[in-house]
Parts: C-alpha cells; structure tokens; sequence
C-alpha cells in the first residue's frame, strides 16, 4: 500500500511490482441532486485517509447493443459520485510526463474503468496515467436553448485538466508535460478542448485516435434534439422537468433518439446529425467553444500544442460487418450515401472502385464512410496546423485482425489495445482474437511514450509538401500521402 496527500485529501492506493494504482479519486462533486444538470462543482474535502483501491462509479448510461455488446468492453459501476479518475504512477516523488485519457463511446457510453485502459504498462515505461470518466449522454451534452449551459461533458473534461494541474506532482507527474489523449469520441472531444480558451495552459500535447475536430453541432441543430429527446420523454424541454426522471430513463431514450436517426435520417429533421448520427455531441455554444473548432484551430487556437493524429484504415467496417449490414448494402445505397456527404455521387463511387476494384457497394461504402467520418477530419486538422509552433504528426493503423473471416479489417477501436500495450485482456478476443501481434503493441505503445516525453514519436512531422504518415501493422513503415486521389476527391466538401 502507498499513500500520498492531495489539497482535498490523504488516498490509499495499491502498489504491485513497482506500479501504484489509485482509482475512483473524485475531482468534482457529484453531479446529482442540487448539481444536476450543472456545471461541475468542487470536491469536498475530506478528514483522514480515503480508500483508493476499486475503481469508482461510472457515469449513466444505456449498455450497447447487439452486437457491440460483446464485441466491446464495457463497466457499469452504479454510484452518484461518477465525476472521478484513475491515477497509475511509477514513482509518487519523481517528476514525470504525464497522460490523461478520454474514452470514446460516441458520447454515450464508456468509461474510464474498462480494465482495456488499465495505465500499468504506461506506469512501467516512465509515464503517469490518468484515466477520467465524465458525464455522457444527455446528463453530459443535451442542449435546450437560450439561458441553457452546453457540453457540460467537456466541463468535466476541463475540471479533470484543472485536477491534473493542481495535485499531479503528488503522484510524481509534471504539471507542466502534461498529454491529453483519447479515442474516437475522446479524441472529438479532445479536437473541441483544443479550440476552447479555457483549456490554455492545460496541456502540453494531445493525441486524438480516430476522432478530430469537425463532430459538433450547432446551437439550432443541438436545440432541435434536445427538443427531440423531451419530446420523446414525454416532459416539456426544461432541465427542471428533465431532472425529475431517473438517469437511467434518460440514457435509455437516447439510445432510442439515435435509432430513430439511423433509421430515417433526414437533414430536415435532424439537420446534420443525419450524417453524424451521433444525437448528442459538443455545441458551438459561443461560450466554451465560440466557434467550429477546425476553424477555431485552424485560426490559431492551441498553436503551441504537439499533436499527434490519426485512424484506421477500415473504421466504419466495425458498424457493418458484426451486424451483417456490409452485405445487405447495394448500389443504390452507396450512391444514396455518397450523395448525402457532398462530392459528386458519380465521381466518388468511380474513385473507390479504383482504389477497390474488387469491393462489393458495402464495402466501397464503408471505405467511403471511413474517409468522411475519420480520416478526413484528422487529414484537416493536420492541415489547420500548418505553420503553428507546435509540431503535428498522422499515422494509420493497418493491422487487419482475423476475426469475421479476415473482413472486419483494421476497424475503430482495434489500435487500443496496442497503444495501452494490453493484449492479454480476454475480453478483446470477440473483436480482435487472440495472439496479438506483440511488435505492433512494441512500436505503438513506445511511439506515444516517446511523444508524451518530448513530443517526438519517432518520425517526421506532417506537412503539406509530403504528408508523412506512419503506418502502422506487423512491420511498421512511413509513407508518403497516402491514397492521394481519395484525398483529393473530398477538397471543398471535408
């Protein structure tokens, strides 16, 4: 056991091989009763020494469906006292590089918990990790209008920062080197960090893996589902009236929000959440975020930040194949979709199946969608940084596993594991079999230490002249802009 003293308070945590883990250390007050529906308050502090060794509750939310359910991990810890994080430290006197992570789960789902993020291994190369839940779904980023507070989930985001700051040397990190990273819609929540004022000074780097800074919405849009889900709940569109329902009730009417997108999405309804198909993500409120964060970064915003930035190359397959759905998509649909995101229906499918000659629509459709949903926004905010002071690297994942008959590809969330260096975790086995390649986890995990350290991973920065992308597989190699023509077919609509 190891203790060490916090402005809040004294914690226990538990010490195995040289690595001290404390968990469920609470950074904001509960965000229930009196707090609900507001932005996060102070821990109160507390007398004598607080128990640090089981991870604490996580925030509400509806369980995946079939088949994500078993495809990726998830914990469910109930508790009102969810606004907590993780801390895993080799060295509570020592003065350390220090990495905070956010979870994706598309605004919805997550948490810091799922042992997949356990921050031992990080711990053992020289690195403090911190792993953070915030609030999701509507609890966390509903909007309903004039005099309302948004994307109250990044509040939390930004009160875990302001912890990190302030109590981190007493678990042997430097404040001042300090890596914000996350994945999918932890690194959409990182690219709108990025372009908020209030995250300067915060931090010193970020990663964002499969997820940039285009998935906002607007304060109408925003205001229009906010509308949607009370509507659908049965309650006028007021925090009074939502407060009054369970959480639970409101996470579960959020997942039937998104399935009423999925299955008709309409601009007119929905405005651009028919495309995302996230209901709830960060508003450009004009307060925390005053404007669309690609732009708001590419205007100058976090200009001395490293970044490093990247995606997979068969991201959407995760939505397709486990479902079945690759198979059941035609041409019509693929047309259908193409047309939807913007480029010249005719032009876009030639330019796929040129890349693809071999694809079924399905699969030219989840290529296609892989391109408008993640790697074009990482490619854009490559490009937004072009000139700033801090320096900016992309790389791709390219390990295909052999799960699903070899078809499910390199898709979201398979490089995880790999940058955590736990591929001994059975429960990755539904999604990403088993024997992991050990040299992939080798050179990912080493490539983010070595950017949390000093912000060099180990190959050279991106510029718009060559594009330098490391791609990442069994054996690791750079290239330069790759798929240039997809690339090029998106300019003016991505």
């Amino acid at each position: 056991m190891v203790t060490v003293s916090t402005p809040s308070g004294a914690l226990l945590g538990a010490s195995t091989r040289g690595i001290a883990a404390f968990k469920g250390i609470p950074y904001a007050a509960p965000p229930f009763g009196p707090n609900r529906f507001l932005p996060p308050r102070p821990v109160r502090p507390w007398q004598g020494v607080r128990d640090a060794l089981a991870y604490g509750a996580t925030a509400p939310k509806a369980p995946y469906r079939a088949p994500a359910d078993r495809l990726l991990p998830e914990v469910d810890i109930p508790g009102e006292d969810c606004l907590n994080l993780n801390v895993w430290t080799p060295d509570p006197a020592g003065r350390l590089p220090v990495m905070v992570w956010l979870h994706g789960g598309a605004f919805t789902q997550g948490s810091g918990a799922v042992p997949l993020y356990d921050g031992s291994r990080f711990a053992r190369d020289g690195v403090v990790c911190v792993t953070v839940n915030y609030r999701l779904g509507a609890e966390g980023f509903l909007f309903l209008g004039e005099g309302d507070t948004a994307n109250l989930g990044l509040h939390d985001q930004l009160a875990a920062l302001r912890w990190v700051r302030e109590n981190i040397t007493a678990f042997g990190g430097d404040p001042d080197n300090v890596t914000l990273f996350g994945q999918s819609a932890g690194a959409m929540s990182i690219g709108a960090l990025l372009a908020a004022p209030r995250t300067a000074g915060l931090i010193r780097r970020a990663v964002l893996q499969s997820g940039a800074a285009h998935h906002v919405l607007t304060r109408a849009t925003a205001r229009r589902i906010g509308h949607h889900l009370a509507e659908l709940l049965g309650v006028p569109p007021t925090r009074r009236a939502l407060a009054t329902l369970p959480p639970r009730r409101l996470a579960d009417a959020v997942e039937d929000l998104g399935s009423a997108v999925l299955a008709e999405p309409d601009p007119a309804r929905w405005g651009e959440v028919a495309r995302n198909l996230m209901p709830l993500e960060p508003v450009v409120d004009g307060d925390l975020l005053p404007a669309p964060p690609i732009e708001a970064i590419a205007g100058g915003a976090a200009a001395d930040v490293d970044v490093l930035v990247g995606t997979n190359s068969d991201e959407y397959r995760l939505f397709l194949v486990p479902s079945g759905m690759l198979d059941l998509i035609g041409e019509p649909e693929l047309r259908t979709v193409a047309a939807g995101y913007g480029p010249d229906p005719d032009e876009a499918v030639a330019a796929y199946r040129a890349e693809h000659p071999d694809g079924s629509p399905g699969e030219l459709l989840a290529a296609l969608a892989t391109d408008w949903f993640y790697r074009l926004p990482a490619i854009r905010l490559a490009e937004a940084r072009t000139g700033h002071t801090g320096a900016t690297h992309v790389y791709e994942f390219a390990w295909r596993p052999p799960t699903f008959d070899g078809r499910l590809g390199a898709c979201h969330a398979a490089e995880i594991p790999f940058v955590f260096d736990n591929l001994h975790d059975p429960a990755l086995a539904p999604l990403l079999g088993d024997g992991l390649p050990g040299q992939l986890a080798d050179a990912m995990h080493r490539a983010w230490v070595s950017f949390a350290t000093d912000g060099d991973p180990g190959w050279p920065a991106y510029g718009t002249r060559h594009r330098t992308t490391m791609r990442f597989d069994t054996v690791s190699a750079v290239q330069r802009d790759p798929r240039p023509r997809l690339r090029s077919l998106w300019d003016g609509h991505r």
